[in-house]
């Protein structure tokens, strides 16, 4: 009978033989306990920190679930704020992967952040999943956002100026959530430069996309046009360093011969204890 050789997560140990001859052996993977800072780092997007109990070693890798869950949302969102093919409309085709890809497999994968002790990656993933599932609700009918506004108007230039309202209000969820996603921004320092590129490019599209809804709500609908289509384009490089990243740690977990840098960070942006350690 052939040698057979079985690739276990977890630990290293020397071989075994079980009872049918078959030589068993246990190998470290990405998934073992001993990882590099830098490694630990492209796996979970965080700087490698400590953590009670062995649950890194029990449970999956979440990571990549939710990254996966936003780049199906956001990718045909980008399409439809730039034209691409005739799409439009603000994005409203595509409500359901908003809810499901964005908003439930975000919420799941901070959740099992959460539970393995990542911090960053909790609060990213939690706060981009409930943005989708609000988003996904305000382009949503039976919620009525736009047509609060409206409800009372009888005539065209009271509803004109209630959709202009809606659109003025709906800025500032946008701006705000710019500013959020510059603490991402910040923070992201201390992992790798794709995800730092990711949030970056994302931040100028977002805060684009609050100044094409103020200048919509002003009835300037031509900036508004032009102003989608360069958060479009700018929403669109942070997809292109997102796939970049999902592959990255795909290929990572299945300990794939090919390994796709992302161009590790904390080593050059060192945290406030290790520098308390060397002083």
């Amino acid at each position: 009978m052939t040698s057979e050789h079985v690739h276990l997560e977890k630990g290293q140990s020397n071989g075994f033989a079980n009872d049918d001859g078959i030589h068993i052996t246990r190998t470290e993977t990405a998934g073992s306990l001993n990882l590099s800072m830098e490694m630990f780092e492209k796996l979970y997007l965080a700087p490698a920190n400590r953590v009670h109990g062995d649950l890194r070693k029990t449970f999956a890798n979440p990571t990549p679930l939710p990254i996966l869950g936003f780049l199906l949302a956001t990718s045909p969102l980008t399409a439809a704020l730039m034209g691409w093919g005739g799409a439009g409309g603000g994005g409203a085709a595509t409500i359901g992967t908003y809810l499901f890809f964005g908003g439930l497999l975000q919420i799941i994968g901070a959740v099992m952040e959460w539970i393995i002790g990542n911090t960053f990656p909790f609060v990213v993933f939690g706060s981009f999943g409930a943005f989708w599932l609000a988003f996904a609700a305000t382009l949503t009918p039976f919620y009525n956002a736009e047509g609060a506004f409206i409800a009372s108007a009888t005539s065209a230039a009271e509803t004109a100026a209630g959709v202009e309202e809606f659109q003025a209000s709906l800025s500032f969820f946008l701006f705000y959530m710019g500013l959020l996603v510059f603490m991402y921004v910040i923070c992201s320092l201390r992992t790798n430069l794709i995800f730092v590129f990711m949030f970056f490019f994302l931040d100028v599209g977002v805060f684009l996309l609050a100044g094409g809804y103020i200048k919509a709500s002003k009835g300037d609908l031509e900036t508004y046009e032009k102003l989608s289509k360069a958060a479009g384009a700018m929403i669109f490089v942070t997809c292109v360093c997102g796939w970049y990243l999902l592959f990255a740690q795909l290929l990572q977990s299945v300990d794939f011969p090919l390994d796709l840098p992302v161009f590790d960070l904390s080593k050059k942006f060192k945290g406030a204890s290790e520098r308390k350690k060397k002083n």
